[in-house]
């Protein structure tokens, strides 16, 4: 069937439909990921990204076009994870500035919304790199408004194929890509994107629709309601890890103690949001059936008075300074509080916070400036993105490591005016070396080094230096790489899969071998990482 017009109806399905299979081969898309540490996430920054926008635009199938473009772009916005994710929410905010106020498009039309996508992510990029995701987009808006096509099905088939030869290509243009035997991950969630939307209308289908997995586990409810409509006064939050869990079984056992409740089961992973009276309960109930994770519990009776004072004019105490850190581990997360944090996300490798998890944070901060330390490269781009949309004073300290942050919470003087601590902190931060130790999660070559799945790898700033059986002498050989003769402070984090006897052990040993430096070490309790170090 030829399309020569497209309207919302449509517009909704290849939305739908590119979500869902971004969904399916999430797990594809991150096998892609260069580096083969454990922490291959563009796959799953992108499909929940996705899945945010598309979540917006439930039930606006009867809407114009231009209206659900707005509206997916939004959710994109504040769903963005990860650099790949903020990427892709800025591909979309252009393609909804092309069809903007149209209640529906022709070939011409659509092609220019998809140029203006690849113009919107080329800008929000500093320095663009070609052979990635930028890439793609950036032909797939190219050889849609050279195309001379009325049939925007036919047209978006050319566009499909034009971007599929450009990925085949992307490892012409990185050696990394060529090293590694891989196309870009991030152009090719694009590319899976692209391809959902065309099958759409190559197949004329009529109705798609989202999977249950792509329902977002609502936020909690309005805080205008009076105190004594909240019935269920903590909005309790967790995920469990198993592979063998009755989820039916299991809202049965909850929904005599809570309400407004939600529980989806995604692989091994089950998303639980309850308003109840007893946590502990819910938390005791969910314990028998897995691995918790990412416990949150907020008072909603509380948050609702502090609303009602602020409308009641009653003082609240704002602070010159607030932190927010994003961290892993729970040791490492008591380390940023002790030293002054205000709140640290939990996030990091394979868990990058969105835009809005970071946006919520700052709305809650009584602060004239709010610094944010990202301690992650992967979740820079999300917080500079929220720090943009708030309308408080925020500035992002471009930490892309844990010890950075630390080093830059430590450098900070309350005393001093904003700029001349954002000075004292950045200036803080090169001069702290970061390296860390993990495993291999697949066999590849990396920098002349060749990798087995299971290896052990020491990197420094980011960089894969080391490769080799034993976590202990890997982090040795890192240090030795870090170490020079004005390093003064060695600083370990161990992992929580590591054994505290052989840590101390292995401290002694560091202690012994570098006595002109202070060495210290902590529990970070962090997954993925046994050791995090740092010198300074």
């Amino acid at each position: 069937m030829k399309y020569l017009k497209i309207g919302g109806q449509c517009f909704y399905n290849m939305m739908v439909n590119a979500n869902n299979k971004l969904e399916e081969q999430k797990d594809y898309v991150n096998s892609l990921n260069v580096f083969p540490v454990p922490d291959g996430d563009t796959g799953t920054n992108m499909s929940m990204t996705f899945r945010s926008a598309v979540s917006e635009i439930e039930n606006m199938q009867d809407k114009p076009i231009g209206e659900i473009a707005r509206k997916l772009s939004r959710g994109a916005l504040m769903g963005a994870r990860g650099n790949s994710g903020v990427i892709l929410s800025q591909i979309f905010r252009g393609i909804a500035k092309g069809l903007e106020e149209k209640d529906e498009v022709n070939a011409e039309e659509f092609a220019n919304s998809l140029m203006e996508g690849s113009k919107s992510a080329y800008k929000a990029v500093m320095r663009p790199t070609e052979g990635t995701i930028l890439t793609v987009i950036r032909v797939a808006g190219e050889s849609a408004v050279k195309s001379n096509r009325e049939d925007i099905s036919s047209l978006l088939g050319e566009v499909c194929e034009y971007s599929k030869n450009i990925l085949n290509k992307t490892p012409e243009m990185l050696p990394v890509l060529k090293k590694a035997k891989v196309v870009d991950a991030g152009g090719m969630g694009l590319l899976i994107i692209l391809q959902g939307m065309y099958e759409v209308l190559k197949e004329d289908i009529q109705k798609v629709n989202m999977t249950d997995r792509d329902k977002e586990i609502q936020q909690i409810v309005s805080q205008n309601l009076d105190k004594q409509d909240i019935k269920f006064g903590y909005c309790t939050e967790f995920f469990i890890i198993s592979n063998n869990i009755n989820v039916d079984n299991f809202k049965t056992e909850l929904e005599v103690i809570g309400d407004s409740m939600v529980v989806v089961k995604d692989d091994d992973i089950v998303k639980v949001h309850i308003h109840t009276n007893d946590p502990g309960m819910v938390l005791s109930k969910a314990i028998k059936l897995g691995e918790l994770s990412k416990i949150k519990i907020d008072n909603m009776r509380e948050q609702h008075r502090h609303v009602i004072q602020m409308k009641d004019g009653e003082n609240i105490e704002i602070k010159k300074y607030a932190f927010i850190a994003v961290a892993m581990g729970e040791g490492i997360k008591n380390i940023f509080e002790d030293l002054g944090v205000d709140f640290v996300i939990e996030g990091g490798q394979t868990m990058n916070p969105s835009t809005q998890d970071i946006l919520d944070c700052i709305s809650k901060m009584n602060a004239e400036n709010i610094f944010v330390l990202p301690n992650n490269k992967n979740i820079i781009m999300a917080a500079n993105q929220a720090a943009e949309l708030s309308d408080k004073k925020v500035k992002v300290i471009t930490t892309k490591t844990i010890p950075q942050g630390i080093t830059a919470v430590t450098e900070f003087n309350p005393n001093l005016d904003l700029e001349d601590n954002i000075q004292i902190m950045n200036k803080g931060i090169e001069n702290v070396q970061s390296g860390s130790v993990t495993y291999a999660v697949r066999d590849t070559e990396i920098d002349g080094k060749f990798i087995k799945e299971g290896n052990i790898l020491g990197l420094v700033e980011g960089k894969i230096t080391n490769v080799g059986e034993d976590i202990f002498q890997v982090c040795e050989n890192i240090i030795s790489t870090m170490v020079n003769e004005d390093s003064e402070l060695i600083t370990l984090f161990y992992g929580k899969d590591c054994k505290e006897e052989k840590v101390k052990e292995f401290i002694k040993n560091i202690q012994e071998k570098y006595e002109n430096a202070d060495v210290q070490y902590y529990s970070g309790q962090q997954p993925l990482y046994y050791f995090i170090v740092s010198v300074e």
